[in-house]
Formats: structure tokens, C-alpha cells, sequence
């Protein structure tokens, strides 16, 4: 269905940095299924390597582990977003300049990528690599020339415009940030003494680490000799007066539910997302039915509001990987499948309410619908937890192009007809931020077009190619 970017994952000053690393990483791979690696940071000063394609539990043994040696790591999971879904893509993206080792793992997507690579070409500066998180480490290094690592940090974020957290090792430190507008997660714990970076806390409860608080936008923190200090991006003598705008999906859909993010339990909030939607539109049927995992919690919430009987009428393989990453529409319409098979006793000549966190393209939906029809349900009804997406996002999101968007190319009544289903609700966008405790504080432009950050034309056109290939 959508891809997101990638997870971060980093660890300050325990004698297992590296494996806590490759389990931190392990809660998150839901965040990415490409490619995975982990950077390390020894006494000495070294770094050391690992990564490649696949799965996090894929890409590590035990000798690659036992081999990034070190107390201070720093971990990536990805997806494609900017750059081709190729092993010279994994990260954490490592250089050796001046002498001395820099790591740096990116979760995010810029949207002036190829003004700031035309630029940087211009002065002679050879790209190895087709991903933007290679722009930022050469803008950090040429900083890191006549700066402090913290100076050059803050250079090179003034010159990047979009979404980014970024974890960054060098000159004994690890630093970690979140981008102005702080459209995406990221969260400092700590275990055993050690500072402990996640993209989601649900690393944390893995790992039993203590939950610290999140990363602000815009801010970063330093960890250095054991101590953690934290400061402005922007330079106190020119304050950014950015509102923050965190991406509502990571709660719609991306995060896992028992992950704490934004300073919202996920859980609860798709559970009210579903209460809700039960508040704005119900369903006159015999049970209501999630399409698991993502709808499950949202069903349960409009089942409770509604008064409604629930089913768990479909069931999950849970040994087969998300849908969107098969390469073709008819391999993805196979998973589909694949992935879900009905009980025909539950369904047959019942009407039945779905709920769901979203429809994008719609295929999935329409896969779905068709085999409930076949299994002999009297009405199909579907109930949205989200409002519909009609635009593309530039930030880190795979949303294909607006016309591959079946909200932005059809009516109401269109995609009521296209699903073949009785009815169609989603959430409104007013009901859904009345979900969050600071609904002024998130992103919505998926959904209504309001784009926190410009995206030059050349970079929308290099983006929506990027989701258009896979």
C-alpha cells in the first residue's frame, strides 16, 4: 500500500552498542524492509561497518556483529525514497575526511536535493551515491573544515529544506536532531547509564530502556564524555519561529501502536480516530470488521462508540512481508491474497461495516472488496479512519503521483462505484485532529495540499518519478 522511509536507531557508551543496535533496528523494521546497517565507534576512534540489502535478521550474523566493535553505534533502516533501492543506497552513510571517521543516518526526504547536488558538482564534489543523505555529509564536512562538529551541524542544516532526523557520529560525539518542523520522530531514552536513540519507543520496550522524552523540532542533542547537552539549530541571534507540523500518518498508520511518538501513545490514537469516525458517520450492519493490522485498532474504537458487534473476520500471514513492496501491480494484487484470506462462514450473508486507516491507490481495497462479494456478503460497507488522500507527499512518504491517488482523480460516488461497496465513509480532516492534544502541530498536506515546505518543481518531478518506478 505506502511506503515509508527508513528508522533510525543509536546507542552512547555501552560495552553492546552494537548489538542493542541490531535489536533496536529490529523493532522498527516495520519503518523499512530494503536495507539495514550499523556503524560503530571504537576507543580508538575507528568505525566499523555493516550493511546490505534485506531484512534486519538477513543482513547481520553473529561475526558481522561481533565485528563492530565499540560502544557508540548508530543504525538505519530504509525504504527508497530519494535514491535507488541499491546496496550504494543502505545506510549509515560512512566517510573517512581529514583523518578522522563520520557516520550519518538520515530518515526524511529533501526537497531541494538537486539544486544543492547541482551545486556541489559545480565545485567539483563526486557523488557516489543517488541518495540525498550523501548532500548532507558533504555539506557537513566542508563545514567540519573551519567549524566545531556542532557548527557545522547547524551550517549544513541552514542550507537543506525539508524533513530529516538525523543521527551523526564523529569527533567522539553522537549527535541527533529533528528538523525544524519535526516531521518525523525521534526519541531519546536511556539504558543503563547509555543515551539511546529510536525513530519509535517501541525499540526502547525492547531493549527495557527508560523513555526520556522525544526530540523537538528543531532541536539537537549532543552527547559527549557521557553527558547530553542539547541546543537550538538555529543560532540563538536568529530564531527560525517555524511552527512545528509532524506528520499526522506516522499516526494514521506507519508507527506501531505500542510505540509512544510526538508524545501520543498510538494506540489510543487510532482508537479515538475510530470513535470518531463512528461520531461523524455509523453503519446500519451486523458487525463490524477491521482489515488487520492497521484497522484493527480503529475498528475496535468505532466498535465502541458505534455499539457495534466486532469480527475478526479476516485473517493475517503474518510470514508475508507488506504489500506495497512487491515490484508490480499484478505481484501486488497476488500479496494482496496472499497476505489476507477471509472466513466465508463469518461473511456469508452478513452486512458488514470494514474499517480501515486509508485508501490510497484503492487496489488493495478493490482486491479485498471483490472477495467478500464472492464469499457471499449481503452489503459491504467501508468506514475510513483518515480523511482522503489526494496529494502527494515530498517528505518521506512513497504517495505515487496525484493521478494514481483514486481520491484525487474520482468523486465520492466514483469510488463508491470503482470499490463496488454500499457505502463509503472517511474521517474528516477536523475529526481527525481532534485525535491529538496539539492539532496545530501537524502536517496535513496529504490530505489537503497545505505544504509546510515549499517543493521547487524540478524536485516534485524527481520525487514522484522515484514513487512512480517501484
Amino acid at each position: 500500500m505506502i511506503r515509508h522511509e527508513c528508522g533510525l536507531m543509536g546507542i552512547y557508551g555501552h560495552e553492546d552498542a552494537a548489538r542493542l543496535t541490531y535489536f533496536g533496528l529490529y523493532a522498527q523494521q516495520h519503518r523499512g524492509q530494503e536495507s539495514a546497517g550499523i556503524v560503530s565507534y571504537d576507543a580508538d576512534h575507528r568505525m566499523h561497518e555493516c550493511k546490505g540489502m534485506g531484512l534486519v535478521p538477513e543482513v547481520f550474523t553473529e561475526e558481522g556483529l561481533q565485528s563492530l566493535v565499540g560502544e557508540t553505534a548508530i543504525g538505519h533502516v530504509r525504504y527508497s525514497t530519494t535514491g535507488a533501492s541499491a546496496a550504494r543506497n543502505a545506510q549509515p552513510f560512512l566517510v573517512h575526511f581529514q583523518g578522522e571517521d563520520i557516520a550519518l543516518a538520515h530518515n526524511g526526504n529533501l526537497v531541494n536535493t538537486e539544486e544543492l547536488r547541482a551545486t556541489l558538482e559545480s565545485d567539483g564534489v563526486i557523488f557516489t551515491t543517488s541518495n540525498d543523505t550523501e548532500v548532507i555529509m558533504h555539506l557537513l564536512v566542508r563545514a567540519m573544515r573551519t567549524m566545531s562538529l556542532e557548527n557545522a551541524v547547524r551550517h549544513a542544516c541552514s542550507q537543506i529544506r525539508g524533513a530529516y532526523c538525523l543521527l551523526i557520529m564523529a569527533r567522539r560525539k553522537l549527535i541527533a536532531l529533528r528538523d525544524p518542523h519535526g516531521l518525523h520522530p525521534l526519541a531519546l531514552g536511556e539504558l543503563d547509564g547509555s543515551y539511546v536513540f529510536a525513530s519509535e519507543t517501541c525499540a526502547f520496550d525492547l531493549l527495557e530502556a527508560d523513555y526520556i522524552r522525544t526530540i523537538e523540532p528543531g532541536e539537537m542533542v549532543i552527547v559527549d564524555n557521557g553527558d547530553l547537552r542539547s541546543m537550538p539549530l538555529t543560532p540563538a541571534d536568529k530564531p527560525c519561529g517555524i511552527m512545528p507540523r509532524q506528520c499526522i500518518f506516522e499516526l494514521v498508520y506507519f508507527a506501531r501502536p505500542d510505540s509512544l511518538i510526538y508524545d501520543e501513545q498510538v494506540y489510543m490514537c487510532r482508537k479515538r480516530m475510530g470513535q470518531q469516525l463512528a461520531l461523524e458517520c455509523g453503519a446500519d450492519v451486523d458487525f463490524v470488521m477491521p482489515f488487520p493490522d492497521s484497522g484493527i485498532y480503529p475498528a475496535l474504537g468505532f466498535c465502541q462508540q458505534a455499539g457495534l458487534p466486532y469480527e475478526h473476520a479476516m485473517i493475517r500471514n503474518h510470514y508475508v512481508g507488506r504489500t506495497f513492496i512487491q515490484p508490480s501491480q499484478s505481484m501486488r494484487s497476488f500479496g494482496v491474497r496472499v497476505k489476507i484470506n477471509p472466513i466465508r462462514s463469518v461473511i456469508e450473508g452478513k452486512r458488514i461495516c470494514i474499517v480501515d486507516d486509508s485508501i490510497v491507490r484503492g487496489t488493495t481495497m478493490i482486491t479485498r472488496v471483490k472477495k467478500l462479494r464472492e464469499l457471499g456478503a449481503r452489503e459491504v460497507h467501508i468506514r475510513i479512519s483518515s480523511p482522503p488522500v489526494k496529494f502527494p507527499c515530498y517528505y518521506g512518504v512513497d504517495f505515487a503521483y496525484r493521478s494514481q491517488l483514486i481520491a484525487a482523480t474520482h468523486t465520492l460516488p466514483e469510488i463508491v462505484k470503482k470499490l463496488d461497496v454500499d457505502s463509503l465513509h472517511y474521517l474528516s480532516v477536523e475529526g481527525l485532529l481532534k485525535t491529538v492534544r496539539e492539532p496545530d502541530h501537524y502536517c496535513t498536506a496529504c490530505f489537503t495540499g497545505d505544504y509546510p515546505v515549499p517543493c521547487a518543481e524540478t524536485d516534485k518531478m524527481r520525487l514522484e518519478n522515484a514513487c512512480a518506478c517501484r
